[in-house]
């Protein structure tokens, strides 16, 4: 007993002595190519003169199951030189009988980066334990008089979770945004232990399912799955939200969200657990949530009920009141801000107004998504001029019509702004800067001058055709008369 004890400090003591200012140098060793159905298949990561500190997830592999990961140490002075190594190992158990690859894949150790070109394993029939093949080693075997690799009995924990799909309303108007989020929820007095597994790809699969046809989508784009305190019924629950976004429906009658699958690793607790073995087993575990239904309302009728758009909005403008002179440009924001489709939102309406003239706008927009909606602003932004003295409203000349989904009514934005326009009359100035073209053109760059000329080398010509008829109908008269 007692040299046992020794040994065992013996041990802990080279644990302690790990520091060494010897190079680093990482190996990365591979289980053999093959293995019986009862073995395991190992990554040995080992770590010279440094401690591992820290290290990636590794690899999956297809169709084998993680089955703990074990770490070691060893220091060894020779010479007067005094060198150490770290290793972790991550066994792998086969769960039926074929050839499989390991493909290639990288380990961040100690927040560096090393390759490891993979391997072809091929999985036979179950192999007798008296051939010792494959057995892996267990550093603390020698000390304790047992085998490193148990098969410990795995149970499983029962876990108080779920999964769940939410929205904000269970009916809308038609082109009024319905908020969307998936979650997955454990209680405060869950025992199971919980692993995210392949999150994106099942997304991409959900997606899929529940994105409408006849609705535009604003996606949250969650990059980090990131925990979240709630309470629910009274009782606290911790949410990790996988995907959000708000849906807006073109056309009237129902958003169906269907039921939906979301896989979780959900880990088996080893039934005699020991200081070093592999005391939980990955395993699988598919949560549904409910479906939903959203019923999409017609709007009442107008006739721009199929133009509008639908939410709650203000107008933001740039001036108020300002002056300018006749014929001077100015800038004129029409800013339509609010909660709503804001990529939807169409230019305003312009309406005629003797000597103003504007000219397309450039558009700019902002969209924020967050706290459950959709906001932000979209501009128009006009150049105008006005060719006339006097005042002007420019709520006479723009207006954009909306449907408020909260008070279910048509409203129209105006402007505010009114322009003092003072100076003399432009308005024959801006026609005579407008190109006619054609003939017109010429008028600007041709005189008199050019037209008389041009007639008389014509008529010049004519002339002289004229008396040479005459001279030879005189000749031929003369001819004649001898």
């Amino acid at each position: 007993m007692i040299k046992t004890l020794a040994r065992i400090i013996f041990v802990c003591c080279l644990f302690l002595f790990t520091g060494t200012a010897m190079a680093q140098d990482v190996q990365i060793e591979l289980g053999p190519g093959e293995i019986g159905l009862n073995e395991t298949f190992t990554i040995k990561v080992t770590l010279s003169n440094e401690k591992i500190k820290s290290y990636d997830q590794f690899p999956e592999i297809p169709s084998f199951q993680k089955q703990g990961i074990s770490q070691s140490s060893s220091m060894n002075l020779i010479n007067g030189q005094m060198s150490s190594s770290n290793s972790i190992i991550q066994y792998y158990k086969p769960s039926r009988k074929g050839d499989f690859t390991l493909p290639s894949f990288e380990l961040s150790i100690n927040g560096q980066a090393y390759p490891s070109a993979g391997k072809r394993i091929t999985v036979v029939d179950p192999v007798s334990t008296s051939s010792g093949r494959n057995q892996a080693s267990d550093p603390f075997a020698d000390f304790f008089g047992r085998s490193a690799v148990e098969d410990p009995e795995y149970v499983e924990v029962e876990d108080d979770a779920f999964f769940s799909v939410s929205v904000d309303k269970e009916e809308v108007y038609q082109g009024e945004g319905v908020n969307i989020s998936l979650a997955f929820y454990m209680s405060e007095a869950n025992q199971a232990a919980f692993s995210f597994h392949e999150a994106g790809r099942q997304l991409d699969d959900i997606l899929k399912k529940i994105k409408p046809t006849n609705a535009w989508e604003e996606n949250f784009n969650i990059s980090n799955i990131d925990r979240e305190q709630v309470t629910i019924n009274g009782k606290r629950w911790t949410k990790f939200k996988v995907y959000e976004a708000t849906f807006f429906p073109f056309s009237e009658g129902e958003l169906v969200i269907p039921r939906i699958p979301w896989e979780m690793i959900k880990y088996k607790i080893a039934k005699n657990p020991t200081f070093f073995g592999a005391n939980r087993q990955e395993d699988f575990k598919t949560f549904y949530s409910n479906p939903k239904t959203i019923k999409v309302k017609p709007l009442p009728p107008h006739p721009l009920k199929n133009e509008v758009s639908v939410g709650q909005f203000q107008l933001r403008e740039n001036i108020k009141n300002i002056e300018v002179e006749t014929g001077q440009g100015f800038d004129y924001n029409f800013g339509i801000s609010g909660v709503g489709n804001i990529n939807a939102i169409s230019a305003p309406k312009r309406i005629p107004m003797a000597n103003l003239n504007t000219y397309d706008p450039n558009v700019r927009q902002q969209i924020n998504r967050g706290y459950g909606r959709v906001s932000g602003i979209k501009e128009f932004n006009y150049y105008i001029t006005i060719n006339e003295a006097g005042e002007v409203d420019l709520s006479k000349n723009f207006e954009w019509v909306y449907f408020d989904s909260e008070r279910a009514v048509y409203d129209t934005l105006r402007p505010e702004a009114k322009i003092t326009v003072v100076g003399e009359s432009k308005a024959n100035q801006a026609i005579s800067s407008q190109r006619l073209g054609g003939l017109y053109d010429r008028i600007s760059t041709e005189d008199n001058r050019f037209l008389n000329e041009k007639y008389k080398y014509y008529f010049t010509i004519a002339i002289n055709v004229l008396l040479l008829i005459s001279v030879a109908l005189l000749a031929v008269l003369i001819i004649r008369k001898r």
